[in-house]
């Protein structure tokens, strides 16, 4: 058996040394980024920074390392970098959510990591922005900004309901209160109760300059409870003046000038990529094949929901006539349900389509050095590259990349053929602009609500 050095021995002496000497030079890389000289502190790192004009915000629901790494190993080579590979500043963040007395749960659901950054307090699983024991709503940070006067915008591939957009514009007991049918878990939010609604509800009472994803089985649901009984939530949408698109064509067209709810998808939107899920006894080697019969022309991609939410927000900033710009999140939100699948191929073309986001972001910023882009994950998931000699315990397949090399993938955190879970892991934070560095280093999700608040000068 190897024998490790133990404290105070060559070896270790030598560790120290050289982990002191990445310390030096990484708190000199921060404040070089922060634009104060080596060795300020942090409080004048951050006096001295100026506030971004707009914030953009891109997550990969379930996208922890291994997942970037699958797609990058797929599509660009084990040697080459990814859009989201290209950001100056990086660091991680822990995930894990609370039960109601305050105690970690290591694995995090989809509504309390959402929760975690948009209040900038943990909560329990399947709970959005309500504090764990008290469900208590907690402001958020897409309220403070339309509070300070900036335009609002959530662009996501799952429906506009589901926990990572409705984080930003709801407040629920239960993740599954997407639409005034589906109050059963949150008896207390109901009209009836004197409760704000449904998450569709919400949403639109909420005023959202710009909504773009799917979910419209949601929308389409009749109000039951208020003063809006007997409409649907679509209906009271247009009475509040929204424009209400269902396809690329008309997202193609919009205008500014009223805020957009685009209603692309029945529930979450068709994925990019098709392939063989993976198998008990693996599959054989395969190409993923980079189209999806079930999407069609209607259905716009990621990118193009982004850059046309990009344009509306900054024309409806200029509107407002309040000298502010932008917030707006992105989400890539099926890489986390095609790994619940166990479908490789699905995965990494959802990854490759909210890389393409990710792109028309920095170019964004590129020409707006005063937007601050952040790229992160809400939690890690189950797909692990393995040896080819392996044989995994739960499901793999096999796949021939781009740089015609051989890669076997495993899901194995339910046995069988049952749906996969996530992991608790710490996922990666990267950033570029205007209070980029404040990711820099180990910290939690809850960290990201004071960044983006600083960086946007909200209280």
């Amino acid at each position: 058996m190897k024998k490790y050095a133990v404290r105070g021995s060559a070896p270790y002496t030598r560790g120290v040394f050289g982990a002191a000497l990445l310390t030096a030079a990484m708190a000199g890389l921060a404040a070089a980024a922060a634009g104060t000289g080596a060795g300020a502190p942090p409080s004048a790192a951050a006096a001295d920074t100026p506030a971004a004009r707009n914030v953009i915000l891109l997550v990969g629901d379930g996208m922890g390392d291994s997942e970037i790494t699958l797609a990058r190993n797929y599509t660009v080579g084990a040697g080459g970098r990814l859009h989201m590979d290209r950001f100056p500043m990086t660091g991680t963040y822990t995930t894990y959510s609370v039960d109601k007395e305050g105690k970690p749960t290591y694995v995090t659901d989809s509504a309390a990591s959402a929760t975690a950054w948009a209040t900038g307090r943990k909560t329990v699983n399947d709970r959005l922005s309500k504090t764990p024991g008290s469900d208590r709503a907690v402001p958020t940070i897409l309220e403070l900004a339309q509070r300070g006067g900036f335009a609002t915008g959530s662009v996501t591939t799952a429906a506009l309901t589901d926990a990572t957009p409705a984080a930003l514009a709801a407040h629920v007991t239960d993740r599954s209160c997407q639409g005034p049918a589906d109050m059963a878990l949150c008896p207390a939010d109901t009209r009836g109760e004197g409760g704000p609604g449904s998450i569709a509800e919400q949403t639109v009472a909420r005023r959202v300059d710009v909504l773009l994803g799917g979910g419209r089985e949601r929308f389409e649901q009749t109000i039951t409870e208020g003063p809006e009984r007997g409409a649907t939530v679509l209906h009271r949408a247009r009475q509040c003046g929204y424009q209400v698109i269902t396809e690329a064509e008309g997202l193609d067209a919009v205008r500014p000038g009223r805020p957009v709810l685009g209603l692309f998808a029945a529930e979450a939107l068709p994925v990019e990529w098709t392939g063989k899920p993976a198998a008990p006894a693996g599959t054989a080697p395969q190409r993923c094949v980079p189209a999806d019969p079930g999407r069609g022309p209607r259905i716009p991609s990621l990118e193009a929901q982004t850059r046309k939410a990009i344009e509306l927000l900054e024309a409806g900033a200029r509107q407002k006539g309040q000298g502010k710009g932008f917030f707006l999140q992105v989400e890539g939100a099926s890489i986390d349900k095609q790994n619940h699948d166990a479908d490789p191929c699905g995965q990494i073309g959802e990854t490759v389509a909210f890389d393409r986001a990710v792109k028309a972001a920095r170019e964004y910023a590129v020409r707006h050095p005063d937007t601050l882009v952040i790229t992160t994950a809400d939690h890690g998931h189950s797909s692990q590259i393995v040896p080819l000699a392996a044989r995994p315990a739960g499901l793999s397949a096999t796949l021939i990349t781009d740089e015609g090399a051989v890669m076997k993938v495993s899901y194995a955190t339910h046995a069988g053929e049952e749906g996969q879970e996530h992991s608790g892991v710490q996922v990666r934070v990267a950033a570029e602009g205007p209070h980029a560095h404040r990711v820099l280093g180990s910290g939690d999700q809850t960290e990201l609500f004071t960044t983006l608040r600083l960086a946007l000068g909200l209280r």
